[in-house]
């Protein structure tokens, strides 16, 4: 059920969904601490001391994702897993890693293994275009027998840097699993090893009975955590995620899942209990950083006559409630659900190294509508703060800066088309005394910077008009 409506959350191109399940993305692990989310942050630490990592095994879309491709390996191959010695200094120096560029302000760049935003990307670049195809081939269908229970929808080209990143994940999460299991899960990811390591006091465990344990190597052969040491009888709890798959297999009933207290029992031997200590450096997780972006080019857009070309902005534009750059920084988790979710396509990922994925606005395809806030409202990590449409008309997040040599009106043109469609009543045409010519200029203090005009600017490829972003947004 997790699995299915956090990847609904991805792949609805209508906007309903959102408003249903958005809390699936807002009870994930890495969004809840950068969210500041204390109830979320302290309830699943509850739930994992009660009963073990299930975070892992049921809300993290893409531990789900590996039981998939797990359960695809063994179709070719039964009891193909073995018992292995955790690999603990990779565990934690990749953890180590994780927390340093957190604290740098590095959030883009540590969020590339976090896993609810990989797989974020995943859902949003890979599987939704090919759930829009199969959308639109329904709605071709539906439409020749007179029915509108589809619409066409138009397929956006996904940018290569973008797909790539996806791809590259999903092919080395698939490859990992199909290998060994839960391999990722417990040498990769981050929130695998703090669960893991808080694990190991959880209440609830599998526990073998010795008693009754007659050597046979079934459970340790289909744990894909391969944390059963069998021949030892002993679980390493650290790893353990919680599936359950050993009580099903094992035939004599010798490991039961039951309340063990807060001792470590049954722990391996080879877990190094020294590395508690590191998690002291995890506090400093939520660090912000000032960054400066560049927008990123999709192909494509409404107008069937030559593409227009983003301009260079010297601040990157971010959504209303964000705040700014600095804060937007400090609290988005990459996991591109704004992306997904937009209707006016403004939002596209960042292909600038220190906010690489990270949202960012371009008007190409559309323009941001005052009445939309629908990037506000399933934002799981609070980087764009809820807000109302009524908010939002206050709010300005750019400026709009007229490019001379490229206006038709300044050439002579009767065109002032930038002024009759601003929503703020920003753009005035007033008289140009060397040329007599009615040339749009700015009110700055009144623009929203919505992009409107930028969108509509019939000049191409370069509009006469372009937005500007402001690092930090200010109130009209």
């Amino acid at each position: 059920m997790f699995f299915v409506g956090t990847t609904l959350l991805f792949l609805d191109f209508t906007g309903a969904i959102g408003l249903y399940l958005g809390w699936m993305a807002k009870v994930q692990l890495l969004p809840a601490v950068l969210a500041l989310n204390i109830g979320v942050i302290v309830g699943l630490l509850v739930l994992t001391l009660l009963l073990g990592r299930v975070y892992c095994s049921v809300i993290c879309p893409l531990g789900i994702t590996q039981d998939f491709f797990a359960w695809i390996g063994s179709r070719f191959k039964k009891n193909r897993y073995h018992y292995h010695k955790p690999i603990t200094w990779l565990r934690w120096t990749v953890l180590g890693v994780f927390v340093v560029l957190m604290v740098a302000g590095l959030n883009a760049l540590a969020a590339i293994i976090a896993p609810y935003s990989a797989y974020g990307r995943i859902a949003s670049n890979i599987l939704q275009p090919i759930y829009i195809w199969f959308n639109n081939i329904f709605a071709d269908i539906a439409e020749r027998h007179n029915s509108y229970a589809f619409y066409s929808v138009e397929v956006r080209t996904t940018a290569w840097a973008t797909l790539t990143t996806a791809a590259v994940m999903l092919a080395l999460v698939a490859g990992l699993s199909l290998w060994r299991g839960r391999l990722w899960c417990n040498t990769i990811c981050p929130i695998g090893t703090v669960l893991g390591f808080v694990s190991r006091w959880s209440l609830m465990k599998p526990v073998i009975d010795h008693s009754k344990c007659t050597g046979c190597h079934r459970c340790e052969h289909n744990c894909k955590a391969e944390c059963i040491n069998s021949e030892n009888r002993i679980i390493d709890y650290s790893r353990c995620v919680g599936c359950m798959d050993c009580i099903g297999k094992c035939k004599g009933g010798a490991i039961k899942y039951r309340f063990c207290g807060l001792k470590k029992k049954e722990e391996s031997p080879e877990v190094d209990t020294s590395r508690r200590k590191f998690l002291i450096a995890t506090a400093a997780v939520g660090a912000g950083m000032a960054v400066k972006a560049q927008e990123e080019n999709i192909d494509g857009g409404l107008a069937v006559i030559e593409n227009k070309v983003i301009p260079t902005r010297n601040t990157p534009l971010k959504p209303a409630g964000s705040g700014g750059l600095n804060r937007f920084s400090k609290h988005c988790t990459s996991c591109q659900l704004c992306v997904t979710e937009c209707p006016n396509h403004v939002l596209s990922p960042s292909k600038e190294l220190k906010t690489f994925m990270q949202p960012e606005m371009s008007f190409h395809d559309g323009y941001c509508r005052l009445g939309c806030v629908k990037c506000s409202q399933v934002c799981p990590t609070g980087a764009i703060k809820k807000i109302t449409a009524a908010d939002k008309t206050a709010i300005s997040i750019g400026h709009a800066v007229i490019i001379e040599q490229n206006c038709l009106a300044a050439q002579g043109s009767n065109c002032g088309h930038c002024s009759e469609v601003c929503p703020a009543n920003a753009i005035k045409m007033v008289a140009n005394p060397s040329t007599g010519y009615l040339v749009p200029t700015v009110d700055e203090n009144r623009c929203l910077g919505c992009g409107k005009c930028e969108y509509l600017c019939p000049v191409r490829p370069l509009s006469a008009i372009y937005v500007e972003g402001r690092e930090q947004h200010t109130t009209i």
